[in-house]
């Protein structure tokens, strides 16, 4: 499955801050950073975070982690 924005997806169970980007630099306030509320590109927890939201979604509807391979859904039936 190809999600284009997956890592976009995860929710940040932590307070992370940044630098202010480029261009979004308010004249006497450049000291200040920003608070991310949502996973970014490049974050090193956007591929854990993106997996548990998958992981969670997936098992809500019912598909089962395979035990050898936890990258791996299963369902049984349901058509």
């Amino acid at each position: 499955m190809e999600v284009k924005t997956a890592f976009l997806n995860g929710e940040l169970n932590e307070e992370i801050y940044m630098q202010q980007p480029d261009g979004f630099v308010i004249e006497g306030q450049e000291g200040k950073v920003c608070k991310l509320l949502k996973s970014l590109y490049g974050l090193r927890q956007a591929p854990k975070q993106w997996h548990e939201k998958f992981n969670t979604t997936l098992t809500s509807i019912g598909f089962v982690v395979n035990e050898a391979d936890k990258c791996v859904y299963y369902r049984h039936g349901g058509g």
